[in-house]
């Protein structure tokens, strides 16, 4: 199940995509969503993430490379499979740990099993990696103390 604070991210997220006519929904606009979801912030932020520096990469990247909806064209914006699988990865995670709830912080872990994303890309380049951030949801473990 999902923590009604990554609803409102989704949904967000989902909305911003549609009023800027993207014809898909990308990991990057779940990566950029959860700039503004509370429990991948602090996680974000406990891994040393410039913020704005995040936000500007993944933001330029999405307005040059997301191909966008004609005017005419009454199709919604769809979720790529990338999109996809980091949902499944996150919630099936949850499950597997025995927990009850999916939140932004479980999303963000499951972004890196998308390798070959700019979302994963532009975390690296933050130096970012996926065991910072288990560490930091596991142990408490922050990169900046």
């Amino acid at each position: 199940m999902l923590s009604k604070e990554l609803e409102v991210t989704l949904n967000v997220a989902f909305q911003s995509a549609r009023q800027k006519r993207h014809e898909f929904m990308t990991v990057e606009h779940l990566l950029l969503a959860l700039l503004d979801n509370a429990s991948a912030i602090q996680v974000l932020r406990a891994c040393g993430v410039n913020m704005g520096e995040l936000k500007k990469d993944l933001t330029n990247f999405l307005e040059e490379s997301t191909p966008k909806l004609s005017k005419k064209d009454d199709r919604d914006t769809q979720p790529t499979l990338g999109f996809q699988r980091v949902l499944q990865r996150a919630v099936f995670h949850v499950q597997s740990s025995g927990k009850k709830e999916v939140t932004g912080a479980n999303v963000l872990v499951a972004i890196f099993g998308e390798r070959e994303s700019q979302a994963v890309y532009f975390l690296d380049k933050q130096n970012v990696a996926r065991l910072d951030v288990v560490n930091y949801i596991s142990h408490g473990i922050s990169k900046i103390e």
